[in-house]
């Protein structure tokens, strides 16, 4: 087998690979059960490299995209890292004043998907910002494996601080309408949670398939929040039925969708996991979402 499709895959193949992106089993342990799947003509091998982002291959707005301005920034987190690297884009356009955007990676750091997410939301329309969490580590570091190496460990709350000194970054740039956002994915979505609980001027929130904050934390979320769910993805959802009661209990606003048939992961164009039609109609809510909070 040549070419291989994700629908020639079992739903077991993705199991094992959310196991392995989150952690959950070493590289040597996801190997080795992946073998059971290496049948038909397919290898281990072909499996792994099917299943790992190609970042070459899926970047839908380039670093160098002349529609937009684009560079890396540093901004203190007192409370967090110290320094942290992000990358700053706004429309090259732009005349006044926009609507901010924290854009928050997945569980390995700044890789070369999350900045092309930040340049979409740039593109769209507003000022993002999308920091690296793992910048006192020296960065992220070219790969996944090792971008997750490093983000486990660094101290998750820590790493919600860098992100809440992005946002009070973010809101006083002169650039910014004063009005800040945040979409995150994964890792990310349980920060736009917790950027939600702890920050009671936040304009909107957007988690990607992110864990849920506790019952008595729901208490504290004065933004709206747009909230992303694959279905397949039993790990994140088995959260969700006691937030949305919280929420409800709570009169929070709130506007939720579970994508059928889609894998943690699914906007993330990089690997096989990606639904396209579901990846756009997510973006496409997220970016009128943020309209509506931002402007």
């Amino acid at each position: 087998m040549t070419h291989l499709r994700k629908e020639d895959l079992k739903q077991e193949v993705f199991d094992l690979y959310d196991d392995y992106a989150h952690n959950r089993i070493d590289r040597r342990s996801f190997m080795e059960k992946l073998s059971v799947y290496a049948v038909g003509g397919l290898t281990v091998t072909s499996l792994m490299s099917f299943l790992m982002p190609d970042y070459k291959g899926a970047i839908q707005v380039r670093s160098d995209d002349t529609r937009l301005q684009s560079s890396f920034i540093t901004y203190p987190s007192p409370k967090g890292g110290g320094s942290i690297k992000a990358l700053l884009s706004k429309p090259a356009a732009a005349t006044g004043k926009l609507g901010g955007v924290v854009v928050v990676h997945e569980n390995r750091g700044l890789n070369p998907h999350i900045e092309d997410v930040a340049r979409r939301a740039a593109l769209a329309g507003f000022l993002s910002l999308a920091p690296d969490a793992l910048t006192p580590l020296g960065g992220y570091p070219g790969s996944d494996d090792e971008g997750r190496a490093l983000q486990s460990k660094r101290d998750r709350d820590e790493m919600l601080e860098d992100f809440i000194a992005a946002y009070t970054t973010l809101k006083n740039h002169p650039d910014c309408n004063g009005k800040v956002g945040v979409v995150g994915f994964c890792f990310g979505g349980w920060i736009a949670n917790m950027m939600a609980v702890r920050l009671p001027e936040l304009a909107a929130a957007v988690p990607f398939y992110g864990t849920q904050p506790s019952r008595e934390e729901v208490a504290r979320i004065q933004a709206p929040l747009l909230l992303h769910y694959a279905a397949l993805d039993t790990r994140v959802n088995e959260g969700w039925p006691a937030y949305e009661a919280a929420l409800k209990e709570e009169g929070k606003a709130y506007t939720a969708y579970v994508y059928p048939d889609t894998n943690h992961g699914f906007h993330n164009d990089t690997t096989p996991r990606y639904d396209k039609a579901a990846a756009e109609l997510a973006w496409q809510r997220t970016v009128d979402f943020f309209r509506q909070q931002l402007t």
